[in-house]
């Protein structure tokens, strides 16, 4: 018979071996799991590719930075908002890929991407999700456009999907798809005409 010791060491590797070699259920993934994971990176595959055609054929307004005043706007208050510093981020940030649920200079999405200038810039936290930016701060018209401001727009047929940070004479800063971050113009015909709304964060 074998030594009480032995045996003990015996019964615990067996089930420590035991353990690490059955597959906890919680990494298992069913056929129907599977299917619908796939399904759902086939769709925003397929979303992308739309938005990306969209932009590249009705963009008609693509903008250069030395069309952007790097400048302080003395015409107007703007003591709550930092706009050099604000600047000065989303300037670090351009060229940056799109990618989806990115918020990092090595990959940002629309809403990651204006939540991080705002962390970085301003201090200020918002959500996550463009869904809940479109409900923090204040409404603002269009024509009451501020430096700062979040504008958004309806890319995908659900209102919104996009946001960008208003600059000024229709300029906005934002993540796009095509692009990734750039400065693009509200008078572009792809977000002229998916404009929903804009609002202040910082007043």
């Amino acid at each position: 018979m074998l030594p009480f010791s032995f045996r003990v060491v015996l019964v615990l590797f067996s089930t420590f071996f035991i353990s690490c070699a059955t597959p906890s259920p919680r990494f298992r993934t069913t056929p129907d799991q599977k299917s619908q994971t796939k399904q759902s990176i086939d769709d925003d595959a397929a979303q992308a590719a739309r938005i990306r055609a969209e932009e590249t054929r009705e963009d008609d307004k693509k903008v250069d930075l030395s069309e952007i005043d790097m400048g302080s706007d003395s015409s107007e208050d703007f003591s709550s908002m930092p706009r050099d510093r604000v600047l000065l981020e989303v300037v670090d940030y351009l060229g940056t890929p799109y990618v989806y649920g990115g918020s990092t200079k090595q990959g940002v999405d629309c809403s990651g991407f204006t939540s991080s200038i705002f962390s970085s810039a301003l201090h200020q936290k918002l959500p996550r999700s463009t869904k809940d930016q479109y409900v923090v701060g204040s409404e603002v018209d269009r024509s009451e456009l501020r430096f700062g401001d979040l504008v958004f727009f309806n890319t995908t047929g659900r209102t919104p999907s996009h946001v960008g940070i208003y600059i000024e004479d229709n300029l906005f800063a934002h993540a796009s798809v095509t692009y990734g971050v750039t400065f693009s113009s509200l008078e572009s015909t792809y977000y002229k005409k998916r404009y929903v709304g804009a609002r202040r964060v910082v007043e």
